[in-house]
Order: C-alpha cells, then structure tokens, then sequence
C-alpha cells in the first residue's frame, strides 16, 4: 500500500523511539549509531566538496558554543561554497537527520549546537559578492564576518548599522539567526531592520527569496492564511518594543509592515530556513563619534536617567557596572580603564555630528540633561578606545565575578521597554540576593537590554539554574519584556516563552514552524517543542581533575576542570587582532580551522574532562591533536577575556601525559636544549664546527625530533659568564672606582643582572650589552656566582619536575636578593615571563617565588619605572634614538605577561620611528623548530613579520629582545635582528 499524500512521516526523534522499544545493550547501539553515521558520511561525502568528517575531534569542537549547553554533533560539515553547502542541506534532509547551522560559534543560547549534523559557513563561506554604494546595500554569504563587511563598506561612507560586541568573529548568517543588535542598535535598530531580502532554503526543501512587499509568501502554502487568521494576536502581542527579540519576529508579515518575510525570518534561530545569503542594507558612517561618559550612584539610577537622554537621538547609550570595571582593572592592569567619573555605575553615550563642533554641542546638551555632575566628553581616541574595549570584552570579563567565582550564561540579555529599566534591574537585584548569587550587570541600556552572567553552582547541578530562570522570566513579563533582547532565545529560554506569550501565540509560532519545517529538522528542541533549560548541560558532567605535581590551578582551586571551563566560547581566539593590536590566537590566523583556535583546544579539553566522547584521559589523541599546533605563546592569558592560558593548560596534559613514560624525542632535544647548550659551551668551536657539515646537522636535527629545513644556532665562543668572570666584574669594579675618585664615596643602587641560558650560551652580546647600558644609568650590577635557570623549555614540553627543580635552584640563588628588595632584570622576554608568572603558579607556597616575581623587571621597566629609574645624580642620559627607524616584534611572552608599554614608551620618548607589529613570530621556542610545524610556523610569520621585513627600508633595523624572533627573521628573511640593550649599548659607545 503505498503513502497517502498527506500522510506524516516519522521523525528521527520517531524512528530513534521505536529502536528504543526493543531495549538494545549500549554494544548494539553504539554499533547501530556507528552504522548510521557511517552511512550520513558517505551520504554527504557523495555530494559535498567540503570537510565532511565524523571524527572524534572534530566533533569534540562543535559539541558546544558560547552557552551553558553541550550536544554532539553526529557529522560536522565546513562547506567550500553556496552550492555545496545546499547539497549539505539537501543530503542532510534526505537522509532525515537534524540539522544546525552554525557561523562563529558564540551563541549564548545553544542556538549553534545540535545532534545531527552541523554546519559551519564561517571557514569558507564568506563572500562579500557586491557593495552598492547607491542603494546602500550589500550581498554577502552568511558566513561573512560583520567586521570584514565593515571595511568593505568604510571606502563607500557606509557601514552595517547593528555591531554586537563580537563583530570581529561574528557571521552576518548568525546574526541573521538570532536578530544581533549591539550598541548601536539604539540609533540603526535590529539585524531585522537593516535586511533587505534573504536567499533561503526551508525545511521542506524549497528554495526561495524572502524579502519586503509579501516576496516569498506564496513558496510557503498557508503562510498567508496563517496571518490573517491570527492579527490580532501579531499586533497586540508582537513588536511591542524595539528589543522584543524572543520567539518568531511575525509582526514583519503583518500588512502596514510591508508583509516582510525576509525580516521575519531574522531571529528564527535557523529553525525554519537555513540562510545561503543576504541582502543587507548600508548606513553612513557617523562623523565625529564623541562619547560622553556618566556616572551614578548604582546601575538602576543610571538606567532611570537612560530616557532623557533619548531624546538627544544618540548613536548608544551603554551601561557599565562598577564590579566589571574592577575585574578589568584586576585582569588588564590599571592603564586599561580611563579616569572615570564619580559613581559605582556608568552610562557610555555616544553621539555624532557632521562637524566636531557639532557633537561636542551634542555632547554637552547630553550632559545638562543627565541628571549628574560626574560627566566626563572624550573624543575619539586612546580613552575612548579604551571604553569601548572594556564594553567589548564584558562578555568574557563578566565570566568571573568578583569573588573569582565563574558566571554562567543563561538569563543573559533581558530586556525591558527603557522607562522600565530601573525598576526592573532593583527587582532583580532582589532576585540575585534572594538565591544568593552574584553578576556584573552591563549592557544596551538605550534599548533596555542587560547582559549579566550569574555565578549560578552549575558545577553538580543544574536546578538552580531552571529555579532562578523560571522566577526571572516571570519578572521580566512583569514588565512587558522579552527573555532576549538580542542573543535569542535557544536551548536557555525557549522553555520560558509563555511567560511572555499567550496560548495563542505560542501556537501560532507552532503552526509557523510546521509551515516551514514540517518534519522538526531543523534546529529541533529551540523555540518549538523546546528542549527543557536544564537539559544537556555542559559543566555538571564534567568530571574534577585536580593538578597533582603540576601547575598549582590555584586561581581555579586546584582543579584542571575548573580551569579549562574559564572558556565559555565568546571566541575572541577566532578574531584576527592584527589589526588591533592583539597576539591571539597565531596558529588559528594561519589555519582558520577551529581546532587551531584556543577556543577549539578548550573544548576538546572540556570533553576529555566529561570522558564519554574523547576518552583515554590525559593520552587521548584528540587531546594531542588539538594541542599540537598551540605555540604555548601565552597570548591568550592576556588577550582572552576569560583568562584562559592555553600554554599552561598544555604544559599540564604533557606533564600528566608523559609522566613515568619515554618522551617524544623533541622534548630531550629541545626540552633539555639548556642542558646541551651548557655542554656545547665547553667546546663550542667543536660543537659548531660539526654542526657547520650539513648531513650532520640533518641527522642531529632528524634524530631529535625536528624539522631538517630548519638551522641550528651557533653557540657562542665565549659564553657571557666567561666573559663575566675574565672581563666583566672587572668593568664594574673599574666603575665603582672611577666614581668614587671623581664623586666621594657613592652607594650606587644595586641590580641583579639574572642570564638566562639562551643569553648566556647562545647571545652573550646581549647581556654584555645590558652590563654597559646599567653601568651607564648608574647601577652597581651584580651577576651571581651560581647559575639559575628557569626551566621554560622543561615547562613548555610538559617537564613539570624538572622545571620545578630548576626553579628551586633559582630562589636558592635570586630570593635573597630579591626579599632584600634589589631588582632582577631578564633579558629573554619568555624567561622573564616565567619569573614573572610560572614560577608562583608552580610555587604557591613560597614567599620567594612571590618576591622573585615581584623583583623581576625586564631591562626598560627598570628605567623607567619611579621605583627603580636612575635617579638624578646618576648621570644617565638616554641616547638620542631620533635617526632610528625600526620594525619591533614584541616577543609573546613580553606582551602577555609583562606588557610592551613600556618598551615602546621608552623608544618613542627617545626620539626612534617604529613600526610595533601585532603577533606571534612563529618560532614560538620550540615549537617552530619541531617536526610538522615548519609549515604553520612559516604562515604565522607571514601574518606580520615577514611582509614588515620585506616592507622595511634601507636602513631600517629590526628590533627583537627574543632570541626565538630574531632567529625566526634570520632563518627565514635574511634579516639579523638586535635587542633593546644592543641599541643602547651601541649608541652609549658612540658618543
């Protein structure tokens, strides 16, 4: 008998029941679920050009976004282009399995994770195909990053009007699916209000242009009829204020609104239509952005005064609370937040004018109606900068709250109509303290949208969670808000729709979807039918991992789970920061695939703490796969808002992974490179002149684990403490005389001039260098008698043991100087970082470690800083840098942990041009050197240096405190590179 016509066809969630009604064993399922996988695959495989893959690994990255909730994936798909991410959509249909579209991953929500198959347009599916300066309009691929739209557009005058804060890794297409607004949405309005039409493909197969004046309506039968049945409830019920983002958006099909379908198909969540491209519309670019900065007592009296200012027409109006500030000033230093005025909460209000003049006008009437004196105009540049960076990073910054407790998504951008915002955010305040949490509240206060992250116990359980949500939902209908009022609504607030929405209207949104999805494929369990809130959370099945020998985790008390879950996925790792100045994340700049990415790293470690996907614990492959391409350059410690340090992270699984087994032979030959530099120093005219026979030097590098292409740097003739000991501690002595005959008897201020390994055996020229430059400033330098490594290759390949016993030798020989208060100065920044961060991570418990961290100062913070800058009867005068132009490559580990400020501060104020590049150079230590990264490490260095050197004039020189930088430029551009203490060195002996 065959089907009727209109006969239902059974879902998967149908067929995956009736499997169930004969109680397989967990064998005979998994080989069931193995078989229909295998099957997907090669269904997929047959059609798409792309990746299709159902690895572990790579279904590890996609098993979660930037929200609370974990789902794994049954196939990942990265299509090459619009056409064969259709045949995806189509196969995938076909076959009957659930499907996901996904753009930068950082849904909030769990809008962008799903059981069948996902897949991502981000990695290649990312064409702008056309600006129209005219029409002011755009056509993109949906996996297009909004930045990347934004510079296309700046030549033109235009710009995309909606900037939520991630629009350097967020894709048009997910803003698309979830109605992205940002700052600037209180001036250009929704996602949904700046899209022209969209190119879709339903549930049911159709393709079809959706956009204004009913195009569309007919390729969807009963969708009109739906409408017009229904407009009471869409008028009455929908659109009620700008910010009501949460369910269909179906007040756009409504007729006096132009019987929109392309609009209101923005903010679906792609659980009707999978997007394939976009007609956006443009904006001009405002003239002369000032930002006026109000402080208030609290955040609810900030908000009471957002609506005057309204009508001012501001380009944004955003809130910031006082405990986020703090955490920023915690995490970033002090430098990184400007003066603010008075108060506990602020108030970011931006406006524009076609003149200066004009918005300074503008800015100062926004203050006479503020309803506070503590105002501060600042007009663009530094400061403002700065402001908008705090208010960008709030996402990964309200992670932790001030306690150090991790915050969690869920109840993360309500909003509320703006007259009703402080009385809303005083209930909630009520709410937190009566469930005994804590959060930072910020957000788009112009349209009455807050961003806050909870410090819910997610840890075991997720009740809590639905408790405190459910109460808040029935708050926020209180006051006529949305649960969302921008990110959407997924997998965290679906459930809690008719809070806000009657019977009616939550069955209208069901007759909506079926219209367009009618077996519930796409994007199943979100919006309709949703999954519960407290379903398929990520964090309570995680199991504890406490560090044992390790690193310490004392920031996340002890425990390596705890730490890895410091990513919550807002993927600033996937942005390219070139541009911004920012170092994270240099594999995945060179890679663009998700694995490379710190978030992706994350989150296969997050599943080998779960243990049910990636198994095998600290040993899993997927675990080493991910880490492989990590240079352990610590960018992400600074740059990450989340305080993720990914080379720590990896240290710790090499640690637990090799502890009591034979090692990769790298790890004896560039682990323990100190140890055989320190032999080599003994005969090194021997050691070099064997090095010097190619095929050997091929063997040597071969046998040890690393790249043949590569090169080995000579050893130094005469290492720096031979030097020190033949000529150098006699140059000091002949200082101290020469003074005390011409000044009477002078106590110099002594300074500790610590060698590291590579400075002593490999480039003693540098700490000769620095011996001459603090003599000139006036120190009596000291180098002690005993060596003291740092361990920093032991620790960046795992040899946590044998780190600490280096680092215990180091205290033995600096602490007493450095708890009598005498400064150390480093000179190998990546050595330097370990004293300045590693060592009290590996020593909590000893005082030495923290007043050797504390002492330690790299060569241009000594000079500059009031505390232990020559003082005014030293005689130092800093040498004329005026005719020097220079390339710089800060070495990572000087930017994460130490900062270049001062650096370049100290060359600027000398008079020297620079060009100060963003990023890794690619060597990165060991890992450049090792086998299977050559490549990598070459497409990192040609993200910045090497087009600076190519780029560089005659004259030029390149200037690099890392000796892993300035054999990177040697090995690959020809270019010999000299550090800061050379420089002064040399035109200290020029004078």
């Amino acid at each position: 008998m065959s089907r009727c016509e209109n006969e239902p066809v059974a879902s998967p969630v149908d067929v995956e029941m009736t499997g169930l009604n004969s109680a397989p064993t967990s064998a005979q399922q998994a080989r069931a679920e193995a078989s229909a996988r295998a099957e997907l695959v090669a269904s997929l495989r047959s059609v798409v050009d792309g990746e299709v893959s159902d690895s572990t690994l790579r279904r590890a990255e996609y098993t979660t976004d930037a929200s609370n909730y974990r789902v794994v994936p049954q196939v990942v798909v990265i299509p090459l282009n619009v056409d064969d991410a259709l045949a995806a959509v189509e196969a995938t249909r076909a076959a009957g399995v659930p499907l996901t579209a996904r753009g930068g991953g950082t849904s909030c929500a769990g809008n962008a994770v799903g059981p069948g198959v996902v897949i991502d347009f981000s990695r290649h599916v990312n064409e702008i195909h056309e600006i129209d300066p005219e029409a002011r309009t755009a056509r993109v691929d949906p996996g297009v990053i909004m930045s990347s739209l934004q510079k296309a557009a700046a030549p033109h005058g235009l710009r995309f009007g909606p900037d939520p804060s991630t629009q350097n890794r967020a894709t048009l297409g997910g803003m698309i699916g979830n109605n992205a607004c940002g700052p600037h949405a209180v001036a250009y309005g929704r996602t949904a209000d700046n899209v022209f039409e969209l190119d879709v493909v339903d549930g049911a197969g159709r393709r079809f242009v959706a956009g204004p004046d009913g195009v569309g309506l007919a390729r969807v039968p009963g969708l009109g009829e739906l409408v017009s049945a229904n407009l009471e409830t869409l008028r009455t019920e929908l659109g009620r204020f700008s910010r009501q983002v949460s369910g269909y958006s179906l007040e756009h099909l409504l007729p006096e609104n132009g019987a929109h379908l392309g609009k209101a198909l923005v903010g679906t969540e792609g659980t009707v239509v999978t997007v394939l491209g976009a007609t956006v519309d443009l904006v001009p670019i405002a003239g002369a952005p000032t930002l006026v900065v109000l402080g208030y007592p609290d955040m609810p009296s900030a908000a009471d005064a957002v609506p005057a200012l309204l009508t001012h027409s501001p380009l944004a109006v955003e809130g910031l609370d006082a405990r986020l500030v703090d955490v920023v000033r915690v995490a970033k230093g002090a430098g990184a937040v400007p003066e603010l005025p008075a108060g506990a909460g602020w108030l970011m209000v931006e406006v524009g004018g076609s003149t200066a003049a004009e918005a300074m006008d503008r800015a100062r009437a926004i203050v006479r109606d503020s309803g506070t004196t503590a105002s501060r105009i600042l007009q663009a540049g530094p400061e403002a900068t700065a402001m908008w960076k705090i208010r960008a990073d709030g996402a990964g910054l309200a992670g932790r709250t001030q306690s150090g407790a991790q915050a969690w998504p869920g109840w993360e951008d309500s909003a509320v109509p703006p007259e009703k915002l402080g009385a809303y955010l005083r209930d909630l305040d009520a709410l937190m303290a009566q469930y005994g949490v804590d959060g930072m509240p910020y957000g788009h206060f112009g349209d009455g949208c807050v961003h806050l992250r909870i410090d819910i116990p997610l840890e075991t359980s997720g009740s809590v969670l639905r408790t405190f949500m459910t109460d808040a939902a029935m708050l926020v209908g209180k006051y006529g808000g949305s649960l969302s009022g921008e990110h959407g609504d997924g997998r965290a607030r679906s459930e809690l729709l008719p809070a806000m929405y009657s019977a009616t209207a939550i069955g209208v949104f069901e007759q909506f979807k079926a219209l367009l999805d009618p077996h519930d494929l796409l994007n199943p369990g979100v919006l309709v039918r949703p999954n519960a809130i407290d379903a398929d959370l990520r964090r309570p099945q995680a199991k504890p991992l406490l560090a044992k020998n390790g690193f310490s985790f004392a920031h996340d008390d002890g425990d390596f789970t705890q730490a890895i879950h410091r990513c919550v996925g807002v993927g600033k790792c996937r942005a390219d920061t070139t541009d911004a100045g920012g170092f994270m994340c240099p594999s995945y700049l060179a890679t663009k695939d998700e694995k490379d990415s710190t978030r992706g790293r994350g989150r296969v470690l997050q599943e080998m703490a779960n243990g049910t996907l990636v198994t095998g614990g600290w040993r899993s492959p997927e675990v080493h796969a991910a880490l492989d391409l990590c240079l352990s350059c610590k960018a992400c410690s600074s740059d990450c808002p989340a305080g993720v340090d990914m080379a720590q992270y990896k240290a710790e699984v090499l640690h637990n992974a090799y502890k009591g087994r034979l090692r990769p032979m790298n790890h004896y030959a560039l682990g323990w490179l100190p140890r055989w530099a320190r032999l080599a120093s003994y005969v090194p005219k021997l050691a070099n002149g064997a090095l010097s026979i190619k095929p050997l030097a091929k063997l040597v590098l071969r046998l040890g684990g690393m790249d043949t292409r590569r090169s080995i740097p000579a050893f130094a003739d005469v290492p720096f403490r031979t030097w020190w000991k033949r000529e150098g501690a006699a140059l000091v002595a002949g200082a101290a005389t020469s003074d005390d005959s011409a000044q009477g008897t002078v106590r110099k201020p002594k300074v500790v001039l610590w060698t590291d390994s590579f400075s002593d055996t490999l480039a003693p020229g540098v700490p000769e260098a620095a011996v001459t430059v603090l003599l000139a400033a006036g120190y009596d330098v000291v180098v002690p008698e005993d060596e003291a490594c740092c361990g920093l290759t032991w620790i960046s390949t795992g040899q946590l043991d044998g780190a600490k016993k280096r680092l215990s030798q180091l205290l033995a020989v600096l602490g007493p100087f450095a708890v009598n208060g005498i400064p150390i100065v480093g000179l190998e920044p990546s050595c330097t970082a370990v004293l300045r961060s590693d060592l009290t991570d590996l020593f909590p418990d000893d005082p030495r470690a923290q007043a050797v961290s504390t002492a330690t100062h790299t060569l241009a913070e000594l000079l500059t800083r009031p505390e232990t800058a020559p003082g005014p009867d030293s005689g130092w005068v800093m040498p004329d840098l005026s005719d020097v132009t220079a390339v710089v490559q800060p070495h990572c580990h000087h930017y994460s942990v130490m900062g270049f400020a001062p650096d370049e501060k100290l060359l600027r104020d000398a008079g020297a041009t620079l060009k100060t590049l963003a990023g890794c150079c690619g060597l990165a230590g060991n890992f450049g050197m090792e086998k299977g990264h050559y490549e990598v490490s070459v497409a990192v260095a040609e993200n910045a240096l090497l087009p600076a050197l190519r780029e560089a004039g005659e004259g030029d020189i390149f200037l690099a405190d890392g000796f892993s930088c300035r054999t990177q430029a040697d090995d690959l551009a020809g270019v010999a590179g000299m550090s800061l203490a050379e420089l002064l060195a040399s035109r200290l002996t020029e004078r």
